[in-house]
């Protein structure tokens, strides 16, 4: 059996789910439209993710498992494997634009269930203080990716950083506009087949600077001098954002017909790193946006950032923390080893 989904410019059709499931011998799909409530579990796969609508919202829990093929995890660049998560998402029925535009650290929810996390947590961390965000499309460092664009967090969560070419064919019938997920915000998210909605970003003009610069991950370094270079997009700060050059905002989005939506594109910044709609920042993300904060200083040292940088590790392995201020104010973690704090703690660094 065959199902159609009709997509409409960028409107959210909240009609509940009626239409009976279709089964093989493996898949049962409970889909009218990817707009309502839902029901994905491929046993293939082992994905696992239902929608549900409830008060106001959109209800997701998955397990994060892709419904499609993905390349051979671990790999050369990530030592990771994918593994089931627990996870679950809340996402406004009736999105509202916050007249701003916030970053965010996993801006947007796959329709499967798996995250779109478009940054990485990899840096260039100079002698003389600058710090540089890898992006996760470049030659320098392998991060591992597959033909999804995507790879796998420690914690075995598999993520996409653009658009994932196995859900794309998986969710396509036909029409040059794929619904792909939502943003946490509540907007939904398309991807264009044809390339209809240009980004707006081009490289910088501005110079780099950075002495004695260098990548660390495990045993191994990668050296760069970065003073006086020129951006090619590598790091992040290589972008600069540009209205003038194409239809997509600083967040990827437009309005069509009046209604907000975003676009994951084949080109930089692929995935926004921010949103236009109302929405709360996770522990994990108030942690990111206080480390983006610091690399601005210009007086932050590497040994600095590491002790930062671990925070995130901390909370993904859900270890108790205690944190105490340095004399340059920044935020110094303690792993707590006895649920008293007079007997033992341990600084991880």
């Amino acid at each position: 059996m065959t199902i159609a989904i009709t997509v409409l410019a960028c409107k959210n059709n909240t009609s509940k789910n009626t239409n009976p499931s279709y089964e093989n011998a493996t898949d049962t799909y409970e889909v009218q439209h990817y707009d309502g409530e839902y029901k994905i579990i491929d046993n293939q796969f082992g994905t696992n993710t239902t929608m549900t609508i409830e008060n106001g919202n959109r209800i997701m829990k998955t397990n994060g498992l892709p419904n499609h093929k993905t390349g051979e995890f671990p790999n050369s660049g990530n030592p990771n494997s994918i593994s089931a998560q627990n996870l679950s998402y809340s996402f406004p029925l009736k999105p509202k634009l916050s007249g701003e535009s916030k970053w965010a650290r996993e801006p947007r929810i796959a329709l499967n269930g798996v995250k779109f996390e478009p940054e990485t947590a990899e840096r260039f961390v100079c002698e003389t203080g600058e710090v540089y965000r890898i992006e996760a499309f470049q030659e320098l460092v392998n991060l591992g990716l597959d033909y999804n664009n995507a790879h796998v967090q420690p914690t075995g969560a598999y993520h996409y950083h653009g658009a994932p070419k196995g859900l794309v064919e998986v969710l396509d019938k036909g029409e040059d506009i794929v619904l792909m997920g939502y943003a946490k915000d509540g907007f939904p998210i398309y991807y264009s087949k044809s390339g209809k909605y240009k980004p707006s970003f081009k490289l910088s003009s501005e110079s780099r600077t950075g002495d004695a610069c260098s990548y660390t991950a495990g045993k191994k370094t990668i050296k760069k001098e970065l003073n006086n270079s020129s951006a090619d997009g590598i790091f992040v700060s290589d972008w600069t954002f540009d209205q003038t050059i194409g239809q997509l905002d600083e967040c990827n989005g437009i309005s069509i017909d009046g209604e907000y939506c975003y676009f994951v594109t084949n080109e930089y910044p692929y995935v926004g790193r921010c949103l236009k709609g109302v929405f709360k920042l996770n522990h994990l993300e108030e942690d990111q946006e206080e480390i983006v904060r610091m690399e601005d200083q210009t007086d932050l040292h590497q040994e600095e950032m590491v002790v930062i940088e671990n925070r995130r590790d901390l909370h993904q392995k859900h270890i108790p923390m205690v944190m105490f201020t340095t004399h340059i104010n920044l935020k110094c973690i303690f792993e707590i080893t006895k649920s008293n704090f007079n007997e033992s703690i341990s600084l991880r660094i």
